[in-house]
């Protein structure tokens, strides 16, 4: 739906077109927002693999159970 700039809109065609445009902007934001949240999952996944990794030599389960004497 092209509007030309001199072209005349009634009501009724201005109130569709607001309502296509905010359409637009929320879907833009839902993408947004989905994209953001993933991308925090991600870097969550990488830290939380980061923590294991550097713990690992900390947490050796066999060595937890081993007396001390």
């Amino acid at each position: 739906m092209l509007v030309r700039k001199e072209q005349e809109l009634s009501d009724i065609q201005a109130e569709v077109f607001d309502i296509l445009v905010s359409y637009d902007v929320e879907e833009k934001n839902r993408r947004k927002q989905h994209a953001s949240k993933r991308l925090l999952e991600a870097r969550r996944a990488i830290e939380r693999r980061q923590e294991e990794k550097e713990l690992s030599p900390f947490l050796d389960n066999e060595s937890w159970f081993d007396d001390e004497e």
